[in-house]
């Protein structure tokens, strides 16, 4: 058989590395093809090679989302047994019912047969930005039901034994409002699968079939076993966490996706049954996306050194009964699944992995807080100053901050983590493919989630019209009032989304002063926009790590003075003092930073056990140490306060606070069914956590490690 095959460790990694610069071949096929800036400038799009029974074998450095998913569509050709499955064949989808993310994403999977003998599968996706519906752009806020949005293929063979079906593809064509951009891309697909097929050949013809076979297995099961090690060396335990996206598009509502993550032994167990019910709007995803949401969390927090495979999934359950807003049945619509429900599974995701990771002291140094929590939305169509038909999705919201990492600053535009690669074009290249203009793309103040390691700041820009009167802008976000990018360790989150628009904000190509501003809020919509007005949006900053108090006074006096944080960030979270000649005042900074903590326990009336010396066996974070002392085990700070005994549920013993926000300083506007919470040490005053949550119900334990 395959498995009993025998080859050389030289001969392995030879043919292991070509099968994974394979995929990178299928990238620059695609890009080189490829007429949308989605696809040559944002990179939007997922590369990967598969076997027979759809799981992945080595996949690009693109959107992790989509390895799963992918598979998902071969594994529905598979088990369709009215599908004659021939060399050449090449097959369509983009139905989230089947196995997409939503719409846009459209799927082309080809077989790769050597001497009549299946050896594997490529598959290739990319965001597109019309696929029908009743709005352009395919993301329609008011719909109510999947037959709203655009076109569903669910399997169709468009390639047969190397002819392309011009019916076939005429057929989808018609319902874009962006034909021409729309049948490039799926050239540009047919081109990929075809480089796939030529290299993989190559290797079969030289190596073999069994060897290949062999080793794209092998190749699974070395990435599946390394997480297995990696997963038995840290601690057994129950961990939670949770984000919220608002809006559904009707109303302003609120949906929770809550994880409880359960780690025993080298498995993982992902329950997302707490996830509220499936919204009447867009903002779903089916059970496709959820799994593919689960895979952008784990590839880069635990994977990130092992080849990213079907082998590291194999380490993981994922469970949610369906109807959740991360299962949703049919026909809930799913159109904007990719950037609302999809990208806080994989917030959610990021959190709580990255709560296993703080708790071993091996893998503590790897923490990093939540990336970049949203991808705020603009589209832009309508007719060009030539009088074409255009249509842009604006990737530039790619460049929000990146978390807080444990011993660094996050980077500033640094993205999310769930692209391995994120990119976004030149102001001038969206320019020139686009009747834009940009009145400014700068780093944002404030953006980044204060901490002793500060999150990185988000970018921020201003948008109008150039050549032409009007068009019609598609404007929607999630994190406009929620904070998705959350700290760890008393670190802060990063900023939430603010959105303006500026009606007769442009005369005669100058700024208006005098104009009317207005805040759009999460989901505004369809907007008119014309040549005098102004889009301005600011994204999410990346969360921060540890007690922002603690934070190198000299640091602190650096952002201020580069513009990173504002005054009001310095003295007031930071709490720094400063001399009458701007330089630091070590002496009434300490003094300030004392009161600042004196105030955070102040009501405190409770008495409360402390410990003046123990030796850790173990953590939680960098300020929450577990002991033992006289048989018992406990959770204590670093400042000796004992905040639960027999267990790791801290919270018991720790002091909470409700933060008013927005603040000074802190750019973080809530939801009304939302509030934060900061945890307190008794003793000392030092922040311990900060918990965003339902106004109804405190937070729960989020880790319950196995004593």
């Amino acid at each position: 058989s395959d498995r009993e095959v025998v080859i050389s460790a030289i001969t392995y990694e030879v043919i292991r590395n070509r099968l994974i610069s394979l995929t990178e071949d299928m990238r620059v096929a695609l890009q080189s093809a490829s007429g949308s800036p989605t696809v040559t400038e944002a990179s939007d799009f997922f590369t990967g090679i598969y076997l027979p029974n759809g799981s992945f074998a080595s996949m690009g450095f693109q959107v992790t989302y989509q390895a799963p998913v992918v598979g998902t569509l071969i594994r529905h050709i598979n088990a369709k047994s009215e599908i004659n499955v021939r060399d050449g064949d090449m097959f369509i989808g983009n139905d989230p019912y089947v196995g997409a993310l939503h719409q846009n994403d459209v799927q082309l999977a080809g077989p790769i047969f050597v001497d009549g003998e299946l050896i594997a599968w490529a598959g290739v996706e990319a965001h597109e930005t019309d696929v029908g519906g009743m709005d352009f752009a395919s993301w329609s806020p008011k719909a109510r039901s999947v037959y709203q949005e655009g076109m569903r293929i669910p399997c169709v063979k468009l390639v047969d034994q190397g002819v392309l079906r011009e019916d076939v593809l005429e057929m989808i064509l018609t319902a874009s409002r962006l034909p021409a951009q729309l049948g490039l891309d799926i050239r540009a697909f047919i081109a990929t699968i075809n480089v796939a097929n030529e290299r993989i050949a190559s290797l079969v013809r030289r190596y073999g079939a069994s060897t290949i076979r062999y080793v794209m297995h092998r190749m699974i099961d070395a990435s599946r076993k390394r997480l297995q090690e990696r997963l038995s060396s840290l601690p057994d335990g129950d961990f939670h966490a949770q984000d919220f996206l608002e809006h559904d598009g009707h109303e302003n509502r609120l949906y929770k996706i809550d994880v409880q993550l359960q780690k025993r032994g080298d498995k993982l167990r992902f329950d997302f049954s707490d996830s509220s019910q499936q919204a009447p709007g867009f903002i779903n995803c089916t059970r496709a996306g959820l799994v593919g949401g689960v895979t952008g969390g784990l590839f880069p927090t635990l994977g990130y050194d092992i080849p990213w495979n079907q082998g590291l999934l194999d380490c993981c359950e994922v469970i949610a009964p369906d109807g959740l807003v991360c299962t949703a049945t049919f026909p809930a619509p799913v159109g904007s699944a990719t950037v609302e429900s999809i990208w806080v599974v994989s917030n959610a995701v990021n959190a709580v992995l990255n709560k296993l990771l703080a708790c071993s002291t091996e893998y503590a140094h790897r923490t990093q807080a939540v990336n970049s929590g949203t991808m705020a939305t603009f589209n832009l169509g309508g007719r060009n100053q030539f009088g074409e038909v255009f249509g842009l999705h604006l990737m530039d919201p790619l460049a929000g901050g990146s978390g807080a990492f444990a011993s660094t600053d996050g980077v500033c535009a640094g993205g999310p983590n769930n692209a391995p690669v994120p990119s976004i074009a030149d102001v001038e290249r969206n320019e020139q493919v686009s009747p834009l203009f940009y009145m400014y793309r700068r780093l944002a103040i404030d953006t980044g989630g204060a901490g002793r390691h500060r999150g990185g700041r988000s970018v921020e820009l201003a948008l109008t019209l150039g050549g032409i009167d009007s068009a019609d802008a598609l404007i929607m976000t999630h994190g406009a009032e929620v904070p998705n990018s959350i700290g760890l360790n008393g670190g802060f989150p990063g900023s939430t989304v603010r959105q303006r628009y500026g009606r007769n904000a442009v005369l005669s190509g100058i700024p208006n002063k005098s104009a009317q501003w207005s805040d759009l809020g999460p989901k505004p919509g369809h907007i008119a926009m014309t040549s005098q007005d102004i889009f301005e949006v600011t994204w999410q900053g990346g969360g921060g790590i540890g007690d922002p108090l603690k934070r190198d006074s000299k640091k602190v006096l650096d952002d201020l003075k580069r513009g990173v944080i504002s005054q009001d960030a310095a003295t007031d979270i930071y709490g720094i003092f400063l001399a009458e000649n701007g330089n630091i005042d070590e002496a009434g900074t300490e003094e300030k930073r004392q009161q600042l903590k004196n105030n955070r326990i102040k009501n405190v009336k409770r008495e409360f056990l402390k410990i003046n010396e123990f030796i850790p066996i173990g953590e939680i974070s960098e300020q929450l140490k577990i002991c033992e002392k006289d048989g018992k085990k406990m959770v204590v700070t670093t400042c000796g306060a004992v905040l639960s005994e027999g267990s790791t549920r801290w919270r018991q013993g720790a002091i909470s606070q409700r933060l008013n926000l927005p603040q000074p300083g802190v750019p973080i506007e809530l939801h009304n069914n939302l509030e934060m919470t900061a945890w307190y040490c008794p003793v000392g005053g030092d922040l311990l956590a900060i918990d965003v949550h339902e106004t109804d119900s405190m937070p729960k334990d989020d880790v319950v490690i196995v004593l």
